[in-house]
């Protein structure tokens, strides 16, 4: 069977996502932006663009990394925040949070430094993502942010897949559908 494909527009730049089984009856749209400048660029210039007031930017590794490093660079080289999958000897210490993403084989976690946290504390975080989906990562991100003592001011992805499209709480660029085994969106 030859790779299938899923054509959209985001940030104004046209984009062939490839599709991918994650079940017998169910494939995800692969969105990477990973070595993709133009369209990194692209899409954190939007999300600027409709970002509420914020004092920091926080992200998950790994696929977040380049939207929220083009988004800080381009609001003024503002520092922002990594919610890393290992700890790191160079952590002071560390919060935790559990997840399960869609995209990975087993459950996972997010751990912040207590030293990130510290500066986090009573300040307006902003939560950015790739894409969201079934929001674990999400509220992992949240459960993390809420114990390093900040106040959560908004949530922004470039995409939103399935029942992430539904979230008054969320702010995207785009809508992601996702697809039967045959390639069609559902």
């Amino acid at each position: 069977m030859s790779q299938m494909y899923y054509k959209m527009t985001i940030a104004g730049l046209e984009r062939a996502l490839p599709l991918c089984p994650i079940s017998d009856e169910l494939m995800i749209a692969a969105f990477v932006i990973f070595g993709d400048p133009e369209l990194t660029t692209a899409c954190a210039e939007a999300l600027l663009e409709r970002a509420p007031e914020y004092d920091y930017l926080i992200t998950a590794e790994a696929k977040g990394i380049p939207l929220v490093h083009e988004m800080a660079r381009l609001a003024g080289n503002q520092k922002y925040f990594l919610a890393r999958k290992n700890p790191k000897l160079y952590m002071t210490g560390v919060f935790e949070a559990q997840l399960h993403s869609i995209t990975t084989d087993k459950d996972q976690k997010l751990y912040l430094d207590t030293a990130d946290a510290e500066l986090m504390k009573g300040k307006r975080i902003l939560i950015i993502d790739d894409v969201i989906s079934t929001g674990e990562s999400l509220a992992a991100i949240e459960h993390l942010v809420e114990m390093a003592g900040g106040n959560i001011c908004g949530r922004m992805t470039i995409l939103a897949e399935g029942d992430a499209q539904d979230r008054e709480d969320l702010t995207y660029l785009e809508k992601l559908p996702l697809f039967n085994k045959d390639g069609q969106p559902i």
